[in-house]
């Protein structure tokens, strides 16, 4: 669903998305990969990414809302993790639709707002902020592999992104 993508140059999303990929695996935080009727509509997750976890199988989907499928949510809850760190093409559903549903589930949300992308800048904008607007936190992913960074040298901030 790439080729829907106008708010981000859809190379630099893709570098973006492999740095954050790159970032959790080095990192060792648990991440969870899905796509949506990847044979018949949206098509793979991108190829990049897969490389990041060449064993992983993504979840494939048949809803927009990640959070409708039982198997992410199972997944997420596997990780025993209260802090999510989000993702998604495109911010207005794939991304927007999860992050709501997680933070009414009491989940801590950060949005990586570089490796997501919409239809336009201004879809982008205007559902970043309504997940602002719901207690979601935007961050890009050089924050995201910062904090990790941090955390693993014992300067995490006092209220820090990951636990140790």
């Amino acid at each position: 669903m790439a080729f829907g993508v106008q708010s981000i140059d859809r190379t630099l999303l893709t570098n973006n998305t492999v740095g954050f990929a790159k970032a959790a695996k080095v990192f060792n935080v648990p991440t969870i990969l899905t796509t949506v009727a990847s044979k018949s509509f949206s098509g793979p997750l991108f190829p990049e990414v897969q490389e990041v976890f060449p064993d992983a199988k993504p979840i494939d989907r048949s809803t927009m809302n990640a959070w409708e499928d039982a198997r992410v949510v199972q997944a997420v809850k596997q990780t025993g993790r209260k802090k999510l760190v989000m993702a998604a093409l495109w911010t207005e559903v794939r991304l927007l639709e999860p992050v709501l549903s997680a933070i009414d589930e009491g989940y801590e949300v950060y949005i990586v707002t570089d490796a997501s992308g919409g239809v336009s800048k201004e879809a982008h904008d205007m559902a970043v902020q309504r997940m602002v607007q719901a207690g979601a936190i935007p961050v890009t992913w050089l924050q995201v592999m910062l904090e990790h960074q941090r955390a693993g040298h014992g300067m995490a901030p006092t209220t820090p992104l990951f636990p140790s």
